[in-house]
């Protein structure tokens, strides 16, 4: 079997590096191309600047956020950032299939609902049971 080559748009990954980011953002969705030609947050430059300096080998801690808002760019490929879901930091292994999503949609806020069995009187029938 061949491994395909990632391509986005046309662009392999290699191509996407190096465009700027206006280039880049030409090739986004409408939500986020419109969400970078607002610019960034304080929040987000923040989060860039730890992202740079960790790519330059010049950050040495794990970087935390709580910036779920964050859309994933080229340059974040293949680092691991811990998203903050509103109880815990979740870690995100960042792909290249995730460009052009935000941090937010990989660190779920809400967990599957897992019932147990019924508790002693919960229904009429467990209320006769004796506990002893």
């Amino acid at each position: 079997m061949v491994k395909k080559v990632f391509t986005y748009k046309g662009k392999t990954l290699a191509e996407l590096k190096k465009l700027s980011l206006k280039e880049l953002t030409e090739l986004l969705p409408a939500r986020q191309r419109r969400s970078l030609k607002r610019g960034f947050t304080d929040y987000q430059k923040r989060l860039l600047d730890k992202i740079r300096k960790d790519s330059n080998g010049s950050y040495n801690k794990i970087i935390k956020t709580h910036c779920r808002d964050m859309i994933i760019l080229p340059n974040m490929i293949g680092m691991t950032i811990l998203v903050y879901n509103g109880k815990e930091f979740v870690p995100v292994n960042i792909q290249e299939e995730m460009i052009g999503h935000y941090l937010g949609e990989f660190a779920l806020t809400r967990k599957k609902v897992e019932h147990s069995a019924p508790g002693v009187g919960a229904t009429r029938s467990s209320a006769n049971i004796s506990v002893r």
